[in-house]
This record gives C-alpha cells, structure tokens and sequence, in this order.
C-alpha cells in the first residue's frame, strides 16, 4: 500500500512539473517588451502596470494567454494583431468602499481583501513569463531584460 502511494506522489509531482516547463524559443517573433505604470487622475480611479508585447510576426497563429509579471498574473488582451498588452492593478489610489457601523448587518456588503496570489514561478522585477496556445497545448516562455518606460498620469 506505501509503494501505491509513493508512487502516486511521484506521479503527481512530474505531472505538475512538465506542465510549466519553460520552452527555449517563442514560435514568434516579438520586438522589445517594456511596461508602463500608469495612475488615473481621479481619487480613487485606480493604478496599475501595463506590459506590452510588441508582435513583429506571428506566422505559427500562436495566441498568447496569461501573463505572470511582479508576482501577479493576468490575461493577455490583443489591442491590435501587432500589440498585446498583460494589465496589472496595483494597490495605490484605488476606491475604498467600507461600510462602518454599529448594527451586525450593515457591514455585510463589505469587499473582502485579497489575498496574494502565489504564482509559480520565480521571477526578477525585469521578467515575464508568457503562456500560449500552440496545437490545442499551453506552453510557457520567460522574457527577460523588460524596459520601463515612462509613466502615464491620466488627468
């Protein structure tokens, strides 16, 4: 019964670490990744990193998915076929809304805090990893060397 359970957790453990093996090349051809930081002019209108991917070609049809950048992750949106950009909220100049009060209900409606995410990879400030759809199968590629670009203050 203990060698059916060894082996079941082995089994698990290699199933867990192929699925987020790193591929060596992207089947695409990109420019030079950089971010932006950006904060909304309006107390409380948000703050976020904006990471862009400029798509030079993209003869394979590769779909980029996710995005995992700062210990976050988020999906990828296509502003056009030559640009995909991963959004990322961050903490400063977002609405508070908490509802404070003596009676038991009326903090119901209170937002719970989120917790932080953990995502499962190691990354340095100036790193993505980049998951993508190639054949029906998501594979994962690191970008290093991110640029930062100037900020965007929003009026």
């Amino acid at each position: 019964m203990s060698l059916f359970l060894m082996l079941f957790i082995i089994v698990s453990f290699s199933q867990c670490a192929s699925t987020l093996k790193l591929q060596d090349n992207l089947p695409l051809e990109i420019d030079e990744v950089y971010y932006q930081t950006w904060v909304a002019g309006v107390k409380g209108g948000g703050s976020g990193i904006n990471v862009f991917i400029p798509i030079e070609s993209n003869s394979n049809d590769i779909v980029l998915d996710s995005m995992y950048f700062r210990g976050k992750s988020t999906k990828i949106e296509y502003v056009n076929d030559a640009l995909a950009v991963g959004r990322f909220k961050t903490e400063a100049n977002q609405k508070q809304d908490i509802i404070m009060s003596n009676e038991p209900y009326a903090e119901y409606a209170n937002k719970v805090p989120e917790l932080p995410e953990k995502i499962p990879f190691e990354l340095k400030d100036d790193e993505c990893v980049v998951s993508y759809l190639e054949k029906n199968k998501i594979k994962y590629f690191k970008i290093e060397g991110i640029v930062k670009k100037e900020s965007t203050r929003y009026p």
